[in-house]
């Protein structure tokens, strides 16, 4: 007798703003102007710049001195959250105008696809997949922060989910959203080994492309492990 699977059904219901999205753009909106706050009063706000210090991504083995988010000083070392953490600062407006933007473009169409529970743990996936394969390849005891790991991850689900559907790049050349992956992929794969992109995370964006690929993978049922329900698009 055959067994039915059990597929999973996403939402039907479309939002601009899905839960998921939303939140990590507040989030990472505000902390962006906590450090902008910590930056203007490092002489009188330490609590402050304590904590963000410890949010930034740290090697284990770093020095007890060294180059920390905002000065030279003591460095917080390496804490299990900051795989997370790290992924909520940004080192200038330009670094988190792109990446919320690339989030939010991107993520919607997924999220609403999805469901926002699933997204959820795809991005954190990813952020998580970022840090551990940034870690990893990482040659110098110096903090690491920015979102691109999920953002990266989220390009490659866009991807593979709608291969098809051109991308205006500069908003002016089209090119479909599968080659757009590869090229990024690519491109990170060589920039990474040249070192061509001086502090620039590059093995940090092939990691959450690489855990983002897995993980769909894995919810797709093409693993030789299967998921509850199989994910269909």
């Amino acid at each position: 007798m055959n067994r039915r699977q059990d597929y999973y059904r996403p939402p039907q219901q479309f939002s601009v703003f899905p839960p998921v999205i939303k939140n990590l753009l507040v989030l990472n909106g505000l902390l962006f102007m906590a450090q902008l706050v910590a930056e203007a009063t490092l002489t009188t706000d330490a609590a402050l710049t304590t904590v963000l210090n410890y949010m930034a991504l740290y090697p284990p083995g770093a020095p007890d001195q060294g180059i920390t988010l905002f000065f030279q000083g003591e460095v917080p070392g390496f804490w299990p959250w900051q795989l997370i953490t790290y992924s909520f600062l940004h080192g200038n407006f330009p670094h988190i105008l792109f990446n919320m933007f690339i989030l939010w473009m991107f993520g919607v169409q997924i999220e609403n696809k999805w469901g926002s529970e699933r997204f959820l743990t795809f991005y954190f996936v990813c952020v998580v997949g970022a840090a551990l394969t940034h870690l990893l390849f990482i040659s110098s005891p110096v903090p690491t922060i920015g979102a691109s790991g999920g953002v990266y991850g989220v390009l490659l689900a866009f991807g593979m989910m709608f291969p098809n559907q051109p991308i205006y790049l500069y908003f002016l050349f089209p090119i479909k959203a599968k080659w757009l992956v590869v090229g990024l992929g690519v491109f990170e794969l060589y920039t990474g080994i040249s070192g061509t992109q001086a502090g620039v995370a590059n093995f940090a964006h092939l990691g959450g492309m690489i855990f983002g690929f897995v993980l769909i993978q894995y919810w797709r049922g093409k693993l030789p492990t299967q998921p509850e329900r199989v994910m269909r698009w």
